[in-house]
């Protein structure tokens, strides 16, 4: 796991190196001054006894020291300042490529690695852990080096200027350390199970942001709030039982902390007045040194208590990074797809292994290239399932579904998509001007193809009344614009692929009848070679249709032309009643106008 995510230190390899590197040299220049300090206090000593006995400075050597000392001083802040400059070249560095590979990672996923995680998780994992493990990496590279380096080098110089006093600080580091072993043994646990209650939280934000005006127009903004607070409450208790366990950590270190100092200004000051060997200066100095040791514990313990919270990120993240696409390109995938023929030879499907049914069951069809086909079907009855297929957002689980003669499979998948425009169900604008919308269908689209693709989408009329036209900034989701005017952006962006297949699903749901006949007409006269697939809940906008596939329960109940369908296929015959009230079909909204005029006049 730390071998894979070290990988993403990268460029910063250099900064990483020298961080360290220069905390040594702060370490050692710490632990010289107080050595240092004890020689200029015992030569100040010294001078004070044989001050005018003939004795300068200079012979002292006290000026000597002074200068060392200050020396020392600069050159500790100097590799202080660099070390922090480095670190944090390399913690902002780490965690950037870190976000940059599980971002592009989640590209390479499939729907069903998606599904996996759900889209909380995976901005969880891409935000408040990677910003754990950041922290982490920042404490390991200075703060766990530095800590160990000034405990082993503070007891060095304990034991020359201190002898065996010295002994009392290490008696009490094992003492440390299993208190240590002891916190993370009991909190590792809560932040594994706090950080899956991060998800649910995200995932309540995410939902109630994303469907905002559902809660309102159903007013139910008390709900999500209780909602909110009973997962923010999951978070908040689970943290307070983990930060209560670390809290122990301060006060325990503190203990030892003052209980050690005390011992050794006791047995110091004893010393003192019973050898000649031990002098104020290195009484003081030993102390500092103490501080030192029993500092570097504490700063352990602080590294220690967030690499216990940020263990359970670091295994969140390579989780994904870890995670395979469950769809791969072949070894020798096809690039060219021949025609726009489609054929489904005895495809099941369902969405997860474990899954007890299939969605689909036992399909088999086989649509020409050019053809138009009309789906209709109940919720649920596995319509979206069925061309989801086609595209190979997921794979058959038994079965085959080719494309211009050739298995899906064969293909490499970014030339298989490019030839197979979907617009889905959930239509999605992203923020920015129409143009840029729309050249997602095709980058390098001119000006001329933007608006020949909205004439053929009846997106160009209502275009043309906005003030900057075609340059027209969209609201991040599209806000601010109407469901139909989104779902026939949507249709001109995919037009502008230039496909062999177009599957519209559902995605005139929100457009008057008449604009829909419209946009049916211009499939027929200006692609015709192009194979169209549309689901659909109104049998108007499927009845001019080659065929009409009508499914139930993940199978294909009927297949026929509309006057077929009338015939022989009672579910259909009861849809066209209901929706044409007796088989006189509205058409446009100026026969709903005529017909409602003429029903008040009565």
């Amino acid at each position: 796991m730390v071998r894979r995510l070290i990988k993403s230190i990268r460029e910063y390899k250099l900064a990483t190196i020298l961080s360290p590197l220069f905390v040594s040299g702060e370490v050692v220049l710490e632990c010289l001054i107080p050595f240092v300090i004890t020689k200029l206090g015992e030569a100040i000593e010294a001078g004070a006894q044989l001050w005018g006995a003939g004795t300068s400075w200079a012979t002292l050597g006290i000026g000597q020291y002074a200068l060392i000392l200050v020396a020392m001083a600069f050159a500790s802040l100097a590799c202080g300042a660099l070390a922090g400059l480095f670190c944090a070249q390399a913690s902002a560095g780490f965690a950037k490529n870190l976000r940059k590979d599980l971002y592009y990672k989640v590209q390479e996923f499939s729907f069903e690695n998606i599904d996996k995680f759900s889209t909380p998780s995976l901005v969880t994992r891409m935000t408040t852990d990677v910003n754990n493990v950041q922290f982490s990496f920042m404490m390991i590279i200075r703060t766990a080096i530095r800590s160990p380096l000034m405990m082993v080098f503070s007891v060095v110089m304990a034991f020359v200027i201190g002898g065996n006093l010295a002994w009392i600080f290490l008696a009490v580091i094992p003492f440390l350390s299993l208190i240590l072993f002891f916190i993370m043994w009991k909190t590792m646990p809560l932040f594994h199970r706090v950080f899956k209650k991060y998800d649910n939280l995200n995932e309540s934000v995410q939902e109630n942001i994303s469907g905002i005006r559902v809660v309102k127009s159903y007013v139910r903004e008390e709900f999500e709030k209780e909602k909110f607070d009973r997962a923010a409450t999951d978070v908040q208790v689970d943290f307070t039982k983990a930060e209560r366990i670390l809290a122990w950590n301060n006060p325990v270190m503190q203990f030892f902390f003052y209980g050690v100092l005390s011992t050794v200004l006791f047995l110091g000051s004893y010393l003192i007045f019973k050898t000649s060997g031990m002098t104020v200066w290195t009484i003081s100095q030993l102390v500092v040194y103490g501080m030192q040791i029993l500092m570097s514990l504490s700063m352990f313990s602080m590294v220690f208590a967030m690499i216990t919270m940020s263990i359970e990120s670091m295994r969140r993240i390579d989780e994904v990074l870890c995670e395979e696409s469950t769809l791969h390109d072949p070894a020798s995938p096809v690039f060219e797809v021949a025609d726009g023929s489609v054929d489904f030879d005895g495809v099941s499907f369902k969405y997860a292994a474990a899954a007890e049914r299939c969605v689909l069951e036992d399909i088999d069809l086989h649509i020409k290239s050019g053809e138009t086909i009309g789906i209709i079907g109940g919720t649920g009855t596995g319509k979206t399932s069925l061309v989801n297929l086609i595209s190979r957002l997921y794979d058959a689980t038994e079965g085959s579904v080719k494309v211009g003669g050739r298995d899906v499979r064969e293909y490499d998948l970014e030339a298989l998509r490019n030839q197979v425009a979907v617009v889905l169900q959930k239509n999605v604008l992203f923020s920015g001007t129409i143009k840029e919308n729309l050249r997602w269908g095709n980058p390098e689209a001119t000006d001329e193809e933007l608006e020949e693709a909205c004439r053929l989408a009846q997106a160009d009329e209502f275009i043309q009344t906005f003030p900057k036209k075609y340059d027209t900034y969209i609201e991040q989701g599209g806000t601010n614009v109407s469901g139909g005017q989104k779902q026939r952006l949507c249709i001109a962006r995919a037009l502008l692929k230039k496909p062999k297949i177009l599957i519209l699903d559902d995605s005139t749901s929100a457009v008057d009848t008449h604009t829909d006949a419209l946009i049916r007409k211009a499939f027929r006269e200006y692609i015709p070679t192009t194979t169209k697939i549309i689901i659909a809940q109104r049998t108007s906008s499927v009845e001019d249709a080659d065929r009409i596939i009508i499914m139930d329960g993940g199978r294909i109940e009927a297949v026929g032309t509309h006057e077929e369908l009338l015939d022989t296929d009672p579910i259909y015959t009861e849809v066209y009643r209901t929706q044409n009230k007796g088989g006189k079909a509205i058409s446009s909204l100026s026969e709903m106008g005529e017909a409602t005029e003429g029903g008040d006049n009565a």
